[in-house]
């Protein structure tokens, strides 16, 4: 999978792009959401840049072999944690999060793929439910 310049619109976008395909198809409403939260504008990606994003990443995904089941299950955890470290500003983090679960809620479910890469998201820039953790959470996770 291509790499993208760090914290770049289009690195941010391939992660919400991922969300979008992550339960195996994408509804009109998931765009239409980012449509109407102004994914492009908020990412600062061209506008009309997004349905490309995706395009591409499926793109990308057939030719790393894909096989049976998923588009997401080609994407094993060393290449969502390479896709999650081009994204290292704590806001452009917020913002694809926040991006990504409005996406994902969109069509009134949340899929096991789609949970996937909104926990590895979580996971790799610590973040809780879009926010940075509290000093005290932090803290007290490394004294339990």
């Amino acid at each position: 999978m291509r790499s993208y310049p760090h914290n770049s619109p289009e690195a941010a976008a391939r992660i919400v792009a991922l969300v979008l395909i992550s339960d195996g198809h994408v509804c009109s409403s998931e765009f239409d959401i980012l449509k109407q939260l102004g994914a492009e504008r908020e990412l600062g990606l061209e506008p009309q840049l997004m349905p490309h994003i995706v395009h591409t990443l499926c793109e990308e995904l057939l030719a790393s072999g894909y096989q049976t089941g998923s588009l997401i299950s080609n994407v094993d955890d060393r290449t969502l944690a390479s896709v999650m470290a081009e994204i290292s500003d704590p806001a452009l983090q917020r913002k694809v999060l926040r991006l990504s679960l409005a996406a994902a809620r969109a069509d009134g479910h949340l899929a096991d793929g789609e949970t996937l890469v909104l926990e590895a998201a979580r996971h790799h820039w610590k973040l809780v439910d879009g926010e940075e953790p509290s000093a005290t959470k932090v803290a007290r996770r490394h004294t339990a």
